[in-house]
């Protein structure tokens, strides 16, 4: 980056324009908070000069701007106000003003100086001449306003502009209405100057005063002005400077990047943010969502989605916006701004049903299906799958094939770490293809190898099935829900999620063998353990050390109660009633309070032991390998 400290001339002079990106707040200073504290610094270094002191520049603070390539011959040079486009705004509404009092009193020599710094000139060879005559350039939001009022040539004009603005004497009403920013703004600078200006008749004393603030606006006020480099990142230096403000997202400079291209091809901004970016706010859109360490709002993992989606290449987070200005390309390459838009919609929508879990798409049940297991790195394989021209038979399958890899690898104890880079592979194979198919997806799944990646087979999922210790242990308590829930709607013939009357959320994991057994569940030979001995067999289990026929049916017990064979679900108020109880009392519940396929087999049982738990675990497993089928089903 290049710095360089600068007179309010100097800064403006140029034949350029300064755009208020989107992702900027609304212009927010007032007359109490800054515009007094300003026009006091200006009116005492006129003062100074009136009096024939000495002045010394007064600085105003920094400003940061990222220059924007130019193509072609016509047109003004534009930069993106990063930093400071308060006080650059403000400037230009004090010098709004003070043109107004320079064209009142014919003092054109002094006019053209300060129209030099509040309009670009040769408008015959602009693209936009409507736009690019002014120095600084805010976002769609305001500019109609700013238009009308930078360009009133007087007090007068600016009242028949805002007529609702006045009192019938003419003045600034002060109650009743909240007036346009800039019409306050030019309206107070504007009067302030004329009544300082004015404090002397004679007509020689009122050139000189004139000349002494046109001058003290001019070149006493000073900025240093900080201009970006092609490869800074305005997304960081912004978030360094502001430290204390509003936190920029990368999305909000994407924003600001498609909307500035739609400014230079003369679309209609407002059109495309009301009908395309419009759907991309609101509360869904904002809501952090944490990745691993990392919390960002939902936008921008979308977006870091669909990038990768598009593009098919692995994208850094923290490098999103640069990553987005590759996607949309320059030059010939460029992609138009509504384009952009329609391929964010596109995606977008989809993207949602997958969050969601809720809507008519595959995704949306692949969503639904996947949500207790954290696959968000598979999200943009989904998104490219349900984007493809794959039938929406197929997208099931493809989807019921990353589904099951989820599943499988959870059940049987396999790290996810691996993930992000399986299903980045996973994506970059689906674009060396010429189509993507269910059975492409199924087989680079299969393809894959060692216990970082592999899909495993049904031999290895039936003896963590029925040998694994599921919860608690390997699944958490939403992960297991998720498991028994697939299991029960697998169960009933013909049923799917919509009209199965199972809400997750009020169902309760169930150890039909209570984690805390002693009590009530005395051994094969009558007699009762405790939780001494659990721990004892345990610790010599562990150490390698020869289990006595007691204690290893103590172990054999304390490994059962965690699998698969021994877990259902229950009404939160009926499994909290029965804690620690005996088998003939739970079984009684069931009959009481559940209809649940998944509990048939616990009522025709007359004992509940690890006989009966172990065959459980193997007739679910028949169900289970359906739902989830393995790498060569």
């Amino acid at each position: 980056m290049e710095s360089e400290t600068v007179s309010v001339q100097k800064l403006f002079q140029d034949r350029r324009q300064f755009r208020v990106p989107f992702f900027q707040r609304k212009y927010v200073w007032n007359r109490d908070d800054q515009w007094e504290r300003l026009w006091q610094d200006i009116s005492g270094k006129a003062d100074s000069r009136v009096a024939g002191k000495p002045t010394t520049p007064h600085f105003l603070g920094a400003t940061v701007v990222e220059p924007q390539l130019r193509t072609g011959l016509l047109g003004v040079d534009a930069l993106h106000i990063i930093d400071g486009q308060q006080r650059l705004t403000t400037l230009q509404y004090v010098l709004a003003a003070l043109a107004i009092n320079l064209r009142s009193l014919s003092q054109g020599t002094l006019l053209t100086i300060v129209n030099g710094c509040l309009l670009n000139g040769n408008e015959s060879t602009m693209t936009d001449p409507g736009m690019e005559v002014f120095k600084v350039w805010p976002t769609f939001r305001d500019r109609e306003m700013y238009r009308l009022a930078m360009t009133a040539e007087s007090l007068e004009d600016l009242r028949s502009r805002f007529p609702d603005s006045f009192t019938q004497g003419g003045s600034l009403r002060k109650i009743g209405i909240d007036h346009s920013p800039p019409l306050e703004a030019i309206w107070y600078f504007a009067t302030e100057a004329e009544a300082w200006i004015k404090q002397e008749d004679e007509s020689a004393k009122i050139t000189h005063r004139a000349m002494a603030l046109t001058e003290s606006v001019l070149t006493d006020l000073h900025l240093v002005s900080i201009s970006l480099g092609t490869k800074d990142d305005a997304q960081v230096i912004f978030e360094t400077l502001n430290g204390h403000g509003a936190e920029l997202h990368a999305t909000d400079l994407i924003r600001n990047f498609v909307f500035m291209r739609a400014d230079r091809e003369n679309a209609d901004p407002k059109l495309l943010y009301d009908n395309l970016w419009t759907p991309l706010e609101g509360d869904f859109w904002s809501e952090d969502q944490r990745r691993g360490r990392l919390v960002r709002p939902r936008l921008e993992w979308f977006m870091h989605s669909a990038l990768q989606s598009e593009t098919t290449e692995e994208i850094d987070v923290s490098r999103l916006y640069v990553a987005y200005k590759a996607f949309a390309g320059a030059g010939e390459t460029a992609k138009p701004a509504k384009a952009q838009l329609e391929i964010l919609n596109k995606l977008a929508g989809h993207y949602q049903q997958l969050i969601s879990g809720i809507g008519a798409k595959p995704i949306a049940r692949f969503g639904y299906r996947t949500r207790a297991w954290d696959a968000s790195t598979t999200h943009s394989v989904a998104l490219r799958i349900a984007t493809s021209s794959m039938s929406a038979a197929d997208q099931l399958s493809a989807f019921e094939a990353i589904e099951s890899y989820l599943v499988r690898r959870s059940i049987c104890g396999l790290t996810t770490k691996n993930y992000n880079n399986i299903f980045s592979s996973l994506l970059k194979k689906t674009a060396e293809e010429a189509t993507i198919t269910a059975a492409g997806i199924r087989s680079a799944l299969a393809s894959l190898e060692g216990d970082a990646s592999r899909w495993p087979t049904d031999a290895e999922f039936l003896k963590e099935w029925v040998d694994g210790p599921a919860y608690y242990g390997r699944l958490d308590a939403q992960r297991i829900k998720a498991v028994l829930i697939a299991l029960e709607i697998g169960m009933r013939p013909g049923q799917s999620e919509e009209q199965l009357p199972v809400n997750l959320e009020v169902l309760d994991v169930d150890h039909v063998l209570p984690t805390h057994w002693f009590e009530y569940w005395p051994l094969g030979d009558g007699s009762q353990a405790t939780s001494t001995e659990a721990q004892e067999a345990y610790h010599a289990h562990l150490s390698g050390l020869p289990l006595t026929n007691r204690l290893g049916a103590i172990y054999e017990r304390e490994a059962a109660k965690s699998t698969m064979g021994n877990l259902t679900l229950l009404h939160y108020g009926a499994n909290r009633s029965l804690q620690h109880h005996a088998f003939p009392e739970k079984k009684a519940k069931f009959f009481e309070v559940s209809n649940l396929h998944l509990n048939r087999f616990l009522m025709v049982a007359s004992d509940w032991n690890e006989a009966e738990i172990r065959g459980r675990a193997q007739k679910t497993f028949d169900v289970a390998r359906k739902i989830w089928p393995g790498p060569s089903n």
